[in-house]
């Protein structure tokens, strides 16, 4: 017994820390396991702990250097060990949890039974080897025209413009101005164009407001249907755009911000309606040996008009054809060209490409963007 007294007594004296404090070291000493501490130490540890066991002359100083590589972090170990009631008194024999190994779920074999399947990301879809291309240009449309009625009405019209007023005035017949076939006899200037100031005969009554822009339209030939001779309509053309800079109550002044060609006093309005050019991405034309055969060429829409009234027509030119939005048709639309040989059995020809550009009830209008062979009025159109 005094043998074992003697021992307990030299390894307190051992300790580094102990014999530099004051303090009065703890009374409670019991044995656990094969070594004295006043403490209760755990008799085991979390599975994966990593534990050291003190030695004599350890301090928690010495221990955060060797394991924490800092000798001011001992704080962190006493705190993870807190059966130790006074960090000035540590027992040889006592173990130091000093950090555990932490196992990933899947390491664990946790959560995978209730875990959500990682979501399938789709592959990006394969670049189109087809160039995305704009199918024409803003003259194309706002330079073109439409089918209408063969009597279309229009609200508004050219009444004047700044020209009338810079000439020298001829009285030839004191009954007021006389009009000829190029304008009024004292006008310096007859067909307007960009840039011009232009006068109307409405004003706030009519509805007008400043900003507001119309297309100057001109009354062209009656469009007969090349295979029935039926009567279409009548064919207008654009002749430019006008936007009104002021408005009085019974009056307003627009100036031409567009000009396809000259613009007359007397021109008829529409307002404007906005459309923009479509593009989409282009595939090649249908091959010469690959074409529809004629009981598919039943329903194609046939070609009625050309702009500036062409018989030959070939690519970057302007057609109209006798189908529009009724039949679903969409600008951006392409459609085929196609010639019936007649007096025989081959099967049609493919003559190019259209580009349907601008819709309307009944018709609608369409570039040439590809052509093979000359085409002409009469042939047909089949959606691609």
């Amino acid at each position: 017994m005094h043998c074992k007294r003697a021992f307990l007594l030299l390894s307190i004296a051992l300790l580094v820390g102990s014999v530099a404090s004051a303090q009065t070291p703890p009374q409670n000493l019991h044995l656990v396991g094969d070594h004295w501490t006043p403490w209760d130490p755990p008799s085991e540890f979390p599975e994966g702990a990593e534990v050291y066991t003190m030695v004599v002359g350890d301090t928690l100083w010495d221990v955060a250097q060797r394991f924490l590589g800092d000798p001011y972090l001992w704080p962190q170990i006493w705190e993870r060990n807190q059966y130790i009631l006074d960090a000035h008194w540590i027992y040889p024999g006592d173990p130091l949890l000093i950090g555990i190994s932490v196992k990933t779920p899947e390491e664990a074999g946790i959560y995978t039974e209730i875990r959500e399947p990682e979501p399938e990301v789709p592959e990006p879809a394969p670049l189109s080897p087809y160039p995305f291309v704009q199918l024409g240009h803003a003259d194309d449309i706002y330079c073109s025209g439409f089918i209408g009625g063969l009597d279309e009405e229009f609200p508004h019209h050219v009444a004047g413009s700044e020209y009338e007023s810079l000439g020298p005035s001829f009285d030839l017949s004191r009954r007021g101005r006389v009009q000829a076939k190029f304008g009024v006899v004292d006008t310096i200037k007859y067909g307007l164009n960009l840039g011009d100031i232009v006068y109307l005969e409405e004003g706030h009554g009519s509805g007008l407001s400043v900003g507001d822009i119309f297309t100057s339209v001109a009354r062209g030939v009656v469009v007969r249907h090349p295979v029935t001779r039926k009567r279409l309509g009548r064919f207008y053309s654009y002749l430019g755009q006008v936007r009104l800079l002021s408005v009085q109550d019974t009056s307003a002044i627009g100036e031409i911000i567009q000009s396809c060609h000259f613009i007359a006093v007397g021109a008829e309005l529409k307002p404007f309606v906005a459309e923009p050019v479509p593009s989409r991405r282009k595939k090649p034309m249908r091959p010469a040996s690959y074409p529809e055969n004629r009981e598919q060429l039943a329903g194609a829409a046939v070609i009625v008009h050309a702009k500036d009234g062409l018989v030959v027509i070939g690519k970057d030119h302007v057609v109209f054809i006798d189908q529009g939005g009724e039949l679903g048709l969409e600008s951006g639309d392409l459609l085929t060209v196609y010639r019936i040989p007649p007096g025989s059995t081959n099967p049609p020809v493919v003559l190019g490409e259209l580009a349907v550009l601008s819709v309307q009830p009944g018709s609608a209008a369409a570039k040439v963007i590809e052509s093979r062979h000359p085409i002409y009025v009469g042939d047909l159109a089949q959606l691609n």
